[in-house]
């Protein structure tokens, strides 16, 4: 993966802005994000899979059929889910929503919503449609630096990125910005994930390419094996690049969907590296398998199991814990033919431990980047997925979320 520029390249026609309502059980700061498109976008999104769905969830979800999957608006808050508060629940969203899509000139079913933070507290929509018109006033390009913000929970840092390609002999250009730290097991996207492009895509591409990527990347990690009622990804297309549309399977589409798949990447490790009490990253990667399915299993078993990771927390190289956690993953595994390595450092080989210096692998293990390779067979595929080491201090941060 080609390492991130510093520099955000912004796609055309996009304001953003940010402010605080106050929302936050911990803290104070901005809390609250409008992102807009001066133009008509295309949308490609994805939501949770947990069968416990928010009230923002359940309308963008609406909005988005009834309006053909177009939008020209997002409007996200922290600090309170907006899930599980009864018919309020979607009372408030709604009331949000129409607040906003009033003041910008809009439908209501052009605006979509998103909300993270404590699930069952009820959200009062006063707090949010009282800034609404500041919001509205202050959008400006600058803005996502305050977006980013305002959608944090228990993050420590934002995660913000862009790439930029050339398509039909045009520029295109990709923002993207994500929240999560906790309640990480995207059996669908990330706890929040924003993408902006001024590429005319295809819709039907741009769904397609919205869910590739995303098991490309927020599909490849976990910080606790917890999926969040929350879950959403968005990617916005409003075709400012003036470029022909892209369509599937073409050599346009394939570059596209590379650097949206980049761009993901980059933001989903920056969240496992942001993890609650997460003080290493842990790439594991399974190869040598029949099919991706097969490695994808194995790797997702390895990265979910609370043994792994708290052997990561203790720099302990205890490839026995990597060996049992592929061996529960549900697929076909011979151990006879399976070979682990620490980094570079081979620590089983074909049905029993390898010959290596145990000193050594801790000190591989005590690097805050490690890498895990699984070698199952001799097939072609293989799989990479993120994770990070459980610590006492995401015991610490979950027991006083709420208090």
């Amino acid at each position: 993966m080609k390492k991130s520029s510093k520099t955000i390249t912004m796609p055309r026609g996009y304001l953003f802005s940010a402010a605080e309502a106050g929302l936050r059980t911990h803290g104070t700061g901005p809390d609250v994000a409008l992102m807009y498109s001066t133009f008509p976008a295309r949308v490609g999104a994805l939501f949770t899979t947990n069968r416990v769905k928010a009230a923002p969830v359940l309308l963008s979800q609406k909005n988005l059929r009834d309006n053909k999957h177009t939008c020209q608006a997002i409007l996200v808050n922290a600090g309170n889910a907006n899930c599980s508060t009864g018919p309020q629940g979607m009372q408030t969203a709604k009331a949000c929503v129409r607040r906003a899509a009033d003041l910008l000139g809009l439908k209501r079913n052009q605006v979509l919503a998103a909300s993270t933070g404590v699930i069952g507290v009820p959200l009062d929509a006063a707090k949010i449609t009282g800034l609404l018109p500041s919001l509205v006033r202050r959008l400006h390009p600058e803005g996502y630096k305050g977006a980013s913000k305002a959608i944090l929970t228990t993050d420590r840092k934002t995660k913000v990125a862009s790439r930029s390609l050339m398509v039909d002999g045009s520029r295109i250009n990709i923002l993207g910005f994500s929240k999560g730290a906790g309640m990480i097991y995207p059996r669908m996207a990330t706890m929040l994930g924003f993408f902006f492009t001024d590429a005319a895509v295809e819709p039907r591409f741009l769904q397609s390419a919205t869910r590739r990527m995303t098991d490309l990347s927020f599909h490849r990690i976990s910080v606790d094996g917890d999926t969040s009622t929350n879950d959403s990804v968005f990617v916005m297309a409003n075709g400012q690049a003036k470029n022909t549309p892209i369509r599937a399977r073409t050599r346009e589409a394939e570059k596209f969907l590379e650097t949206l798949t980049e761009l993901a990447q980059e933001l989903a490790i920056r969240m496992v590296k942001d993890g609650e009490g997460a003080k290493k990253v842990a790439e594991i990667r399974v190869m040598g398998a029949r099919t991706e399915a097969q490695a994808e299993a194995i790797a997702r078993a390895i990265g979910l199991s609370p043994l792994v990771k708290t052997a990561l927390a203790g720099a302990d190289p205890n490839w026995g814990r990597i060996l049992s956690a592929a061996g529960n993953a549900g697929v076909p595994l011979n151990p006879d033919r399976v070979d682990i390595y620490i980094n570079r450092m081979l620590v089983f080989r074909a049905g029993a431990a390898a010959e290596f210096d145990e000193a050594a692998a801790v000190r591989q293990l005590r690097k805050k980047s490690v890498l895990i390779r699984v070698v199952i067979g001799k097939g072609s595929a293989q799989v990479r997925f993120w994770t990070c080491d459980f610590t006492e201090e995401y015991v610490r941060i979950n027991a006083e979320y709420r208090t």
